[in-house]
């Protein structure tokens, strides 16, 4: 599976926007097993799986050394109905076989610790399908003028008051049409951030956001346009790129996905319609 992919996207330099391609980041969810049972997904960039599949069982404390591993492997087809199963699927599962007095069973700690559905003997095409919440398009007729779009970065960053000190922390902000900043939360993980932005709109009778803009600093995952979705928010922009499972979903949820916002300039992924041109 490759790291990276190629997207045609819409690039915006000042008033002048150009179709062109660009290559992202590969985003995919990889299910990890433990004897066969499913113990988590994980959003991850395709390589080196069976490494982060051991180390996330070491610093989750269910191994000691890689003694206790006997076999790392993908998920095989022998056994399974796999008939809508494709091998680019079955790379997004890595089972885990441990020492046999380690193997987990269905009464063992980590189901209190970790949140797995049944694969339903697709060999986990139902567990990783589930990443994808079921969420509508956004229907918002939402427009954001080009000239406000590139002043939110500033407003951003300039609210970051722990990253001044820090320096180590993500931040997100909700804008309204006239690019006034709203609410901003600042946290370890741009996923927290963004989590804690909605929820205090949430908790101010908000939501649904559909004449809002969320703005993260850093790059934009699946998991951030998926909770956008959720709070209907039309226009979601980054100041790094976007990786492809976040442009697919995105385009699947008619959201305005816009990254690498930088000064006067900006990519826009997906329905560009959103951005008009300044008079």
């Amino acid at each position: 599976m490759q790291s990276t992919s190629t997207k045609l996207i819409t690039r915006w330099t000042d008033a002048n926007p150009i179709r062109t391609e660009d290559e992202l980041v590969v985003e995919e969810p990889l299910e990890i097993r433990v004897a066969q049972q499913s113990l988590i997904v994980v959003m991850r960039t395709p390589g080196h799986d069976f490494e982060l599949a051991a180390g996330f069982l070491y610093t989750e404390s269910l191994i000691a050394s890689s003694d206790d591993i006997e076999i790392i492997a993908y998920c095989e087809t022998e056994g399974s109905d796999t008939e809508d199963t494709d091998v680019s699927s079955l790379q997004n599962i890595v089972n885990v076989q441990l020492r046999e007095e380690l193997n987990l069973d269905a009464q063992s700690g980590w189901q209190r610790n970790f949140h797995a559905n049944a694969s339903c003997g697709l060999c986990g095409k139902m567990t990783i399908e589930s990443v994808r919440q079921q969420v509508s398009p956004v229907k918002s007729g939402f427009r954001l003028n080009q000239a406000v779009l590139y002043r939110l970065n500033d407003r951003l960053r300039k609210a970051q008051s722990v990253f001044e000190k820090t320096g180590g922390l993500h931040a997100a902000g909700l804008f309204n049409a006239e690019g006034e900043l709203l609410i901003v939360r600042e946290d370890i993980g741009r996923h927290n951030a963004v989590d804690k932005v909605i929820g205090q709109a949430l908790l101010s009778d908000l939501v649904p956001l559909e004449q809002h803009v969320l703005m993260v600093s850093g790059r934009a995952s699946f998991e951030i346009v998926q909770k956008a979705l959720f709070a209907r928010i039309p226009i979601v922009v980054a100041v790094s790129a976007a990786s492809t499972l976040a442009v697919d979903l995105a385009q699947e949820g008619n959201l305005t996905l816009i990254g690498f916002m930088r000064g006067q300039s900006m990519a826009v992924y997906s329905c560009p319609e959103r951005v008009s041109c300044e008079a």
